[in-house]
């Protein structure tokens, strides 16, 4: 399969708007469509900043958006009600363990103002390949017995920057605390911020914030220049 040749999202004109069929799309935050998800593709596009995101009716686009959510671990809030679940919970928390289990019950999680989902089977498979090559990793939360696998979520390492791609839970707040145990994992191997690509209510509350692309393209490539071993 042949290989895409990602613009240079630092230089790249962005279109405002896109005609697909009989249909205008909003092109603000896309720098190309089309192409296969390959190893090669999915780990170029994440080392500069890009990321696909399945619309139904679209040639596969790729994302960089113009306001990015991150979350700086310096600036971390997390509300005490979240604070004493982390204190008493009875979970487990792994990484890696069961990664096509977790993207599979992303996909299937339902979400607010969300009819359906982006996590295609195509995703679902090209992600998994991804995982199996060393690229995407997850973190699993599983029940006090440690049988059922209770919330966990998936993302990629982009060269030493962790890009959140989804995250579902079966308990309470088991997705919220597979964050926080990520987050120190990663302070672990001394990162100090982690890719919340679009802002949610959640990430908010927790002290994600938005900044523009140019600053994030150059945030992400100062950090890959420390070439940090997140995992």
């Amino acid at each position: 399969m042949s290989s895409i040749n990602f613009p240079n999202p630092h230089t790249h004109e962005f279109a405002e708007w896109v005609l697909f069929g009989d249909y205008y799309y909003n092109a603000r935050d896309i720098i190309c469509f089309g192409g296969k998800m390959t190893i090669e593709n999915l780990k170029n596009a994440y080392r500069q900043g890009i990321f696909p995101w399945e619309i139904e009716g679209l040639p596969l686009p790729w994302f960089c958006p113009e306001k990015r959510a991150v979350l700086e671990f310096a600036e971390l809030h997390i509300p005490r009600s979240l604070q004493k679940e982390q204190q008493k919970t009875k979970f487990t928390f792994t990484i890696n363990k069961a990664f096509p289990k977790v993207i599979e019950n992303c996909a299937k999680a339902k979400r607010t103002h969300e009819s359906g989902t982006w996590i295609t089977k195509e995703f679902i498979d090209s992600y998994t390949k991804f995982y199996e090559a060393g690229g995407a990793h997850s973190v699993e939360v599983w029940d006090e017995h440690g049988g059922e696998l209770v919330g966990g979520l998936y993302g990629v390492d982009a060269g030493g920057v962790f890009c959140g791609e989804s995250m579902f839970h079966k308990a309470s707040n088991a997705s919220k605390l597979a964050l926080l145990f990520l987050i120190e994992h990663l302070k672990s191997r001394g990162a100090s911020w982690l890719d919340v690509q679009v802002m949610t209510p959640h990430f908010k509350v927790l002290g994600a914030k938005e900044i523009r692309r140019e600053f994030f393209l150059d945030k992400l490539k100062k950090t890959q220049s420390l070439e940090l071993k997140l995992f």
